[in-house]
């Protein structure tokens, strides 16, 4: 039974933490579709419909340890990863009770245990990854704290553009992450909900009984029940999908800016991974950032393939909700590989103040440019301010002295400005507008989110 749309060999090689290769494990995905027979044995016998006592016989076989993932999955010919193990596990009931194999799986469809099964694993996985987005979370709000009179080159296009608050750019991230843990917080209590339904969504097989064993069967699986089975539709799972995708996306744009702010040339933060051996290398330094820029370079295909598989014919598709089986596993992976990794990179980023205040007289105070030109606009006009900033500004490239020492020299200037005036221009952190409101916004909102939990 693949897990994965690629072979064993290479989908294990994917980075990844520990706990989420335990959850998508051959064993761990077989284990949740036994859980769903049993539960749906025992949601049965509380009403009546089968046996009680064959319910012990088939939780005594459906455990996972009994089957062997690589005979399941070479029986090509059932068309489903389900159709093997219900055979294997009904061969198994029936070597301990014959009259209780009868009853295993009866009146589910392939597609339930399949979806319901997928449904428990995102639960898990959206717990698993809420524990990193919390101390990721923690990690760059505690960033911002340190950092928010921290001044830091602001970048567009890769080019200086305007101080900013180093505090605030990582508040930002923090933010981002925190979108997402709400999202994955409303998606498991309103998307991950109990497929059953029948053949044809329509419990046929239990007559009037049907609502009151689905009732039972998703208090035991502790799962919503929603209001008619969605055979042939899954756009829940899709929205999940997306949502894991998203926050990939999110780990990579933060681990690239930290890959950017770790170049040898720019130097203003790095990892400080291996440091306590000595001093590592650069190349060491953005490993972690280099797993989550690749983890988040490969979710998107993973998606599509998820939302392709939404194409599922009227009542029960063909192959529809396979592709979503294997594809969700790797996307599982690479989310957490990416969110542990700038979970990381929150915990340990060390940044150079001082180096981040050099970058920003890289450019012979040009970062200032906008600031000394709206300033000197109220005086003079904004259309001489700005030819004059703009004479002021080659000239300064030109011969590499700062900013403001050529513009103390010109007469126009000292007649519309005094020094001190001048040089207010030119402190860093002067001409940030509201950017420690919007700190101080973003730190509440992350401290109300964090109560929610």
């Amino acid at each position: 039974m693949s897990s994965a749309p690629l072979p064993s060999s290479l989908s294990t090689s994917l980075a990844s933490t520990a706990t989420m290769r335990a959850l998508v494990a051959e064993r761990s995905r077989i284990q949740r579709i036994l859980d769903f027979e049993v539960a749906l044995a025992r949601a049965q016998a509380a009403l009546g419909v089968v046996p009680a006592l064959a319910t012990d016989k088939i939780a005594e076989a459906a455990r996972a340890e009994r089957y062997d993932p690589a005979a399941l999955g070479a029986d090509g010919a059932a068309g489903s990863p389900v159709a093997a193990l219900l055979s294997a596990l009904t061969a198994e009931v029936a070597r301990i009770d014959p009259e209780a194999a009868r009853v295993v799986g009866f009146g589910a469809s392939e597609q339930d245990a399949l979806d319901t099964a997928l449904t428990l694993e995102l639960r898990e996985a959206i717990d698993l990854l809420t524990t990193d987005l919390n101390r990721a979370i923690d990690g760059f709000t505690q960033l911002a704290g340190r950092h928010r009179r921290t001044a830091a080159v602001g970048r567009v296009g890769l080019q200086q553009a305007l101080p900013i608050s180093f505090g605030l750019k990582v508040a930002g991230y923090a933010a981002a992450l925190s979108r997402s843990r709400e999202r994955l917080r409303r998606l498991r209590k309103e998307a991950l909900v109990l497929q059953f339904g029948g053949v044809a969504g329509t419990l046929a097989a239990f007559g009037e009984n049907g609502l009151k064993v689905s009732e039972r069967l998703a208090a035991l699986l502790d799962l919503a029940l929603p209001e008619a089975p969605c055979h042939g539709h899954s756009d829940r799972v899709a929205e999940v999908a997306a949502a894991f995708a998203i926050l990939t996306g999110t780990c990579g744009k933060i681990a690239r800016d930290v890959a950017l702010l770790g170049q040898t040339e720019i130097a203003e933060a790095a990892d400080t991974v291996g440091q306590s051996g000595g001093a590592p290398t650069g190349k060491r330094r953005l490993a972690t950032a280099a797993a989550a820029i690749s983890a988040a370079t490969i979710a998107p295909g993973l998606l599509a393939a998820i939302v392709a598989g939404q194409m599922q014919e009227h009542e029960g598709g063909v192959g529809g909700a396979q592709a979503q089986w294997q594809a969700f596993p790797p996307l599982l992976l690479v989310t957490a590989s990416a969110l542990g990794a700038v979970a990381d990179i929150a915990q340990r980023l060390d940044v150079d103040a001082e180096r981040m205040r050099d970058n920003l007289d890289h450019t012979q105070g040009l970062v200032m440019a906008e600031a000394v030109t709206t300033a000197l606009a109220a005086k003079i006009g904004r259309e001489q301010a700005a030819r004059l900033i703009d004479e002021a500004g080659r000239k300064a490239l030109a011969e590499k002295r700062h900013l403001s020492i050529i513009l103390g020299e010109d007469p126009r200037v000292t007649a519309a400005m005094t020094p001190g005036e001048l040089a207010r221009v030119f402190e860093l952190l002067s001409y940030q507008g509201v950017a420690q409101t919007f700190l101080d916004r973003i730190v509440g909102s992350l401290s109300r989110s964090a109560r929610r939990l």
